[in-house]
């Protein structure tokens, strides 16, 4: 059967875009800190887009974000670097000694620690750091994960 003629679904993300304050700070925390590859050079970027194994990362100025979902009426931008938001991002890495040595990169390129990895109440090995922008991202293991060939966590 066609794909094409059946119902559209929602049921995938192909871009997770991050609104940010200092786009050439951000870029470089994460395509010069974390490692994150983009095929962007320009000195002063509009956007960046990361490519991510399974997904693609966006940064994109904030005010921009915010216009570009209603030009006329923007949402109210409020301080994410001392707000919660209820959204944090994940890496699901392959062992605890996996997170730990991310968590040093991130200590070392100026990310705020908001929780260092420790066993967690679901069996887990997991910490929390946030981004220049105050995105909060969970760096995570537990035994019982696997992976598929993108290195996608499979969920059963």
């Amino acid at each position: 059967m066609d794909k094409r003629a059946l119902p559209p679904r929602l049921d995938r993300v192909n871009l997770i875009c991050l609104g940010v304050r200092d786009l050439t700070r951000s870029r470089e925390f994460y395509r010069d800190g974390l490692g994150f590859e983009t095929p962007d050079k320009e000195p002063n970027p509009e956007i960046v887009f990361f490519n991510c194994r399974g997904t693609k990362l966006e940064l994109y100025e904030l005010h921009e974000l915010a216009e570009d979902i209603n030009a006329t009426a923007p949402p109210e931008i409020s301080d994410s670097r001392t707000h919660f938001g209820g959204i944090t991002l994940a890496y699901n890495a392959h062992s605890k000694e996996e997170v730990d040595a991310i968590f040093a990169i991130v200590e070392g390129i100026g990310g705020q620690i908001a929780k260092h990895p420790e066993t967690v109440s679901w069996g887990g090995y997991s910490g929390y750091f946030r981004d220049p922008d105050g995105y909060y991202w969970e760096v995570a293991y537990a035994e019982s994960w696997k992976f598929d060939e993108n290195e996608m966590l499979i969920i059963e």
